[in-house]
């Protein structure tokens, strides 16, 4: 399990806090959905938990234990709401395969079986997979990392809805092996799906029991 406690997120370039004593947690089995408008801190708060920014105060804990930005790092993986925008390899293989000294195929085919993508040439560029391949795409990356816990910015964004629907699914899947937490500003599109849901408002969680 996933806990934050009490974390403040003020950084130097803003007046205000951006998140004021944010506590949660979050568990393999159910995705956590935390909406809130544009400009609210959604990213910020994932790039709290992943270790890309550092928590003014607070403490975030796995397992019970709390977690150092060098730690969170290691355990989270962050899906950027553009993804293709962050891809390096010029293939689907070898972006699977950056950072990883030797990589079984074996391993590789499976997580391509997880997220869906076990039918694509290896040898195609990440710019000519479809938004929900690239979604697709970047799970794996992550996958492949070893990541716990699942972040997750936007990942509707900019998909027709069919695609939408798919992704949703894939997600769902994941999340019963993977801690997996989605901001969004848009919970209309998440309806169909069941989570946990927060609401993310003045820098400040609160329980949303009903989506807009």
């Amino acid at each position: 399990m996933l806990e934050l406690s009490e974390v403040t997120y003020a950084p130097a370039t803003v007046a205000s806090p951006i998140l004021r004593g944010a506590s949660f947690y979050a568990e393999k089995g159910c995705p956590l959905l935390i909406a809130g408008s544009s400009g609210s801190g959604k990213t910020s708060l994932l790039e709290v938990i992943s270790g890309l920014s550092s928590v003014q105060s607070g403490s975030i804990f796995w397992q019970g234990n709390a977690m150092s930005r060098r730690q969170r790092r290691e355990l989270c993986g962050m899906v950027f709401q553009f993804p293709e925008r962050h891809f390096l390899g010029l293939s689907v293989s070898q972006e699977l395969r950056l950072g990883h000294r030797r990589l079984e195929s074996e391993r590789e085919d499976r997580v391509l079986q997880n997220v869906g993508l076990q039918n694509i040439p290896r040898n195609t560029a990440p710019e000519l997979l479809s938004g929900g391949q690239q979604r697709r795409l970047a799970l794996a990356v992550q996958l492949l990392r070893g990541a716990e816990v699942l972040l997750l910015d936007e990942p509707t964004a900019g998909l027709d809805w069919s695609i939408r629907t798919d992704v949703l699914n894939l997600l769902s899947d994941l999340a019963q092996n993977q801690v997996l937490i989605v901001v969004t500003h848009e919970p209309e599109l998440f309806n169909c799906w069941e989570s946990r849901r927060l609401l993310l408002q003045d820098g400040r969680l609160t329980q949303m029991t009903t989506l807009p």
